[in-house]
């Protein structure tokens, strides 16, 4: 048997008030007058709380990223061209926000150093070449794109990411301090997306000791903050900071399931964000998480949200049809949440009616 021997992020930095040693912890990795960038997501274009730690020098340049949209593999090529023409090379990338910002600025990093187009990389071990130097400071918790090895995208044939031993971030700055005055819908949406990944790895066909363990602590973690907290306070921002990066951990040596096989042909069509879709499809996976999702709905009734529904309702049969391709597409989810004759189990036809329920 041969066992994954899988990357980790080098080195991470815990604690209110550690993003302001950005500058000192990126200052050794400079190039020459090669700049670093800061791919910052554009809700804080006007916020100069945080603007003003970022620690611009010389040809430093912050690029406003929206993220109405998730990554596309036709943005990620875009900015690699325009960093490439502007400045030939970069000393490093840096993402600053949610999950969205995160993958964008791992699938960046990646692509200033390797030829064509990000479509060619999606999928598992395909990109053979390290990126620059990135590192990675979220401002929401949930989506473990902090410590994960994807990056996610969406291209013109499926939602994949660029799964590789050389996505993972060189550098986390964990700041619980970034994450205050989310909004309770958006803390919520990407809280259940960490939540899901726990339960889809504990219920896998993969799971082992070491997915176990970092997945029942940041499900323990979850369960804390939505189930038995009844405010929204700074140990809530801490926990679920934590949370978020054992889910992201317990994932890495298994993999997801059922959740996110459907949502990724849902984001793919109907453009759902990740945290909202997968939420959207758990609601209606009883059949294969029964006690999580249970749990679940009482998260639901208790933070009082508004669950997207009937979000498929008005699907063609080639919408449909699509959906069911990109989702039957990602294989080892299925593997791990069903077993190896899970193509058996998840028929199309079945997949479909999951699909007119949501």
């Amino acid at each position: 048997m041969k066992f994954r021997n899988f990357p980790m992020v080098s080195r991470v930095v815990y604690g209110r008030g550690s993003f302001d040693q950005l500058g000192e912890i990126i200052a050794p990795k400079r190039q020459g007058n090669a700049p670093f960038i800061f791919f910052v997501d554009d809700v804080f274009e006007k916020r100069e709380s945080l603007t003003k730690h970022i620690p611009l020098e010389g040809k430093d340049k912050i690029i406003f990223v929206n993220t109405t949209d998730e990554p596309k593999t036709k943005q990620v090529d875009a900015l690699r061209d325009e960093l490439r023409k502007e400045f030939g090379i970069v000393s490093g990338i840096i993402g600053i926000g949610g999950g969205s910002i995160l993958d964008l600025a791992k699938a960046v990093a990646l692509m200033m150093a390797n030829e064509g187009s990000s479509v060619q990389y999606q999928g598992w071990d395909l990109v053979k070449v390290a990126g620059v130097y990135h590192a990675g400071i979220p401002t929401i918790s949930g989506t473990g794109a902090e410590v994960s090895r994807t990056a996610v995208l969406t291209g013109p044939e499926k939602k994949l990411g660029l799964n590789s031993d050389y996505t993972t971030f060189d550098q986390v700055i964990l700041d619980p301090a970034l994450v205050k005055g989310v909004p309770k819908n958006q803390h919520f949406f990407t809280g259940m997306d960490c939540y899901i990944h726990c339960i889809e790895s504990l219920n896998g066909t993969y799971l082992n000791a070491f997915s176990k363990s970092y997945g029942e602590k940041s499900e323990e973690m979850c369960e804390h903050v939505y189930l038995n907290k009844s405010v929204w306070d700074d140990e809530s921002d801490e926990e679920l900071m934590m949370a978020s990066w054992q889910g992201g951990m317990s994932i890495a040596y298994s993999q997801v399931g059922v959740a996110h096989a459907i949502s990724y042909g849902m984001a793919f069509v109907l453009g759902t964000h990740h945290g909202v879709g997968n939420s959207i499809v758990f609601n209606y996976l009883e059949e294969y998480y029964p006690a999580g999702v249970e749990k679940f709905h009482e998260m639901i009734r208790k933070w009082d949200i508004d669950l997207p529904k009937n979000v498929c309702a008005n699907c063609t049969n080639e919408q449909f049809n699509t959906m069911i391709n990109v989702s039957l597409g990602m294989a080892p989810l299925w593997e791990n949440a069903l077993g190896k004759n899970w193509r058996d189990i998840m028929t199309p036809e079945k997949l479909r009616k999951l699909y007119e329920r949501m």
